[in-house]
């Protein structure tokens, strides 16, 4: 049924007498309440029109809401929302830069044979081109760095952030900071983060919570697995490699995959990513206690090494999660 099927009936039954437009007021409120909630959430002005609402004065409360849709809400959701990798380029070289940027995040095995020794692009963490909340994304994180991160032990810079990944996560080797495909990832995450205040993180950074208390369950990883993602990731955790080589959806273990030094091969990191984004387009539909028993399950997994792990977090405090073999 079309939407304007749907709400002819109670327009045309309205006509009929004053209970059908009370029964039908009622309806609006009902189907209305969620967003009343969400708008209070969110404005002051959205606080006055709940209070409108609950006191039962229906014309205060649509007064308000035509100002809240007029002036408030289209404000609200330019800030909330994040910056589309799709939108229109700079002009000049920046533009070029950016868009190399984008492209070789989007196909970096293919993009870059030389320093990529696996079968993954970067935005199978950094999902939506970088810009998905809780799943890294990379919008407003170019004010943030120089960073200090624990694992490194010391301050580093976004290009050492970037040569991270490239080294763990892409199982290759760093790109010279001064490289082409280095500027083009950094012209791409400046781009992105157009809009956001210098040193200040941006929300959803990272891939969210998990609660760590939560011990894995070695019996149930599997079943998760293969009710969940097996479809998509395939039975031994291969991915799903094309014609031309790409792989359209990634390997999560094996010798394609990221290697032990990865974050992602860490069980509560993947667990979080898992919860908050997996199965793809179903995102929190897993309970805790399923992501971190299948995240556990994938994790350990074979993978490549990365000598270099166990010189991570030289100042202490090493997670029960991370992986050095």
């Amino acid at each position: 049924m079309r939407r304007s099927q749907r709400l002819s009936g109670p327009v045309t039954s309205t006509r009929q007498g004053p209970k059908n437009w009370a029964v039908a007021i009622r309806s609006v409120r009902r189907r209305c309440d969620a967003a009343w909630l969400l708008l209070a959430r969110c404005t002051e002005q959205g606080a006055g029109v709940l209070r409108s609402f609950m006191a039962g004065n229906l014309t205060r409360g649509v007064a308000r809401i035509a100002v809240l849709l007029g002036f408030v809400l289209p404000a609200a959701l330019a800030r909330a929302a994040p910056p589309s990798p799709e939108r229109p380029l700079p002009e000049g070289p920046r533009g070029v830069a950016v868009q190399e940027g984008r492209r070789i995040v989007s196909d970096t095995a293919r993009a870059l044979p030389d320093s990529v020794g696996n079968g993954l692009v970067c935005t199978n963490c950094h999902l939506k081109g970088g810009t998905a909340s809780r799943a890294s994304p990379w919008t407003g994180i170019w004010g943030v760095f120089p960073e200090y991160r624990a694992r490194n032990g010391k301050l580093i810079t976004l290009e050492e952030r970037i040569n991270d990944c490239m080294e763990r996560s892409m199982n290759g080797r760093p790109l010279a900071y001064d490289s082409e495909a280095m500027v083009a990832i950094l012209a791409y995450i400046q781009w992105l983060s157009e809009g956001t205040a210098t040193g200040t993180s941006p929300p959803g950074r990272g891939f969210g919570t998990i609660d760590e208390k939560l011990i894995p369950r070695p019996e149930r990883g599997p079943v998760v697995y293969a009710e969940h993602c097996a479809s998509c990731h395939q039975a031994q955790g291969e991915g799903l490699q094309g014609s031309d080589g790409r792989y359209a959806v990634p390997p999560l273990w094996g010798p394609r995959s990221f290697n032990v030094g990865a974050g992602m091969a860490r069980t509560y990191t993947a667990a979080a990513f898992i919860l908050h984004n997996m199965p793809l387009g179903q995102p929190d539909s897993l309970s805790a206690q399923d992501a971190v028993d299948v995240a556990q399950f994938i994790t350990h997994g074979s993978r490549p090494a990365f000598p270099r792990a166990k010189e991570d977090w030289p100042h202490g405090g090493r997670p029960v999660d991370a992986r050095i073999d």
